[in-house]
């Protein structure tokens, strides 16, 4: 029998996420003050991972990451969860070490082996990564969920983190947006998109590793909260507006025809009704409004610097009347 993972949860991936208006008046006030020395990377400004300076010249970097089905193929499930939990090391310029898994199973619904595929492909994309994977949690969930807890490390004095944009920056972004409008059609529809399995599979490790090596400073991987999302926290936590010209980004194959065909997230949605008290939209379609705040599942990097091969699709700038500029 072949079961579609898809159908046996209510979300798929990171659009599956507590809309960031609601997980912000969660998590408020949930925060030493002041904040400890040694906790140079915290809850302050919802970057990617925690980092705490454990000598001089290093540093731990912990972060986990689970979401329900994203695609019906259990072994490319795994994968995808396992490169987005990494990312997080590698949005804050960090290497990681050891995962664990996070498995939420439905027992009584879907059979152990396809468990093992889910797992199997987590494996695999860890040694990929070089991270060891050591054990984990598992729990009888009635919707099946996967993930991992990873812990890395840093050198704390070369970090990528989300107050550290200065107007005149450029904005290149390392994936092409339309992860997610492809997976919602996949889920409808059961249309399987090579070219997003392939994307969402794709470590960030390359493009951390560049960034950090021109010395740039600031950076965020593109997730559930969308480009636009996630570049409003960057604005936010640096105290610039943020210019992005739509007509620069690139996007999968197939991801606008998806829009037009009303394959759209409640989680993108959301995203974009959090961001457009926030932004200039100017004359720009509703469905380039979509496709920048789609939700994405293990995306790539936005890094406020040049990285050889990544298009520029905007810049950082000190205009304070808008946090978001978007322009055709």
């Amino acid at each position: 029998m072949k079961y579609r993972l898809t159908q046996y949860a209510h979300g798929g991936g990171c659009a599956c996420k507590i809309p960031p208006g609601e997980l912000e008046s969660v998590v408020a006030g949930l925060i030493d003050a002041p904040r400890p020395d040694d906790l140079v990377i915290g809850l302050d400004d919802g970057d990617d991972a925690a980092v705490v300076r454990i000598e001089e010249d290093n540093a731990v970097v912990a972060t986990a990451d689970f979401f329900t089905p994203v695609v019906d193929d259990p072994y490319d499930w795994g994968r995808i969860a396992a490169a987005n939990a990494l990312s997080d090391v590698y949005a804050v310029g960090g290497r990681p070490l050891v995962g664990v898994n996070l498995l939420g199973w439905p027992r009584d619904t879907l059979p152990m082996e396809l468990a093992r595929e889910v797992l199997r492909g987590g494996l695999d994309v860890a040694r990929e990564a070089r991270c060891h994977v050591a054990g984990g949690h598992s729990v009888d969930d009635p919707e099946p969920k996967y993930g991992m807890a990873v812990t890395g490390l840093a050198d704390p004095a070369r970090l990528l983190r989300l107050d550290a944009g200065r107007p005149g920056m450029p904005l290149c972004l390392t994936k092409p947006l339309g992860i997610g409008v492809l997976n919602t059609r996949h889920k409808t529809t059961g249309e399987v998109f090579p070219q997003a399995v392939a994307a969402m599979t794709t470590l960030n490790a390359g493009a951390s590793r560049v960034a950090l090596d021109r010395g740039h400073t600031c950076a965020t991987d593109v997730t559930g909260f969308g480009l636009l999302g996630h570049l409003y926290k960057m604005a936010r936590a640096s105290g610039v507006t943020a210019v992005i010209d739509s007509s620069a980004v690139d996007y999968l194959d197939g991801a606008r025809e998806a829009v037009r065909d009303g394959f759209v997230s409640g989680g993108t949605r959301r995203n974009l009704s959090w961001v457009s008290p926030h932004t200039d939209f100017g004359g720009v379609a509703e469905e380039d409004r979509l496709l920048l705040a789609d939700a994405q599942t293990s995306g790539g990097l936005l890094v406020a610097g040049e990285i050889p091969g990544a298009p520029v699709v905007g810049e950082l700038i000190g205009r304070e009347s808008h946090t978001l500029i978007v322009r055709e």
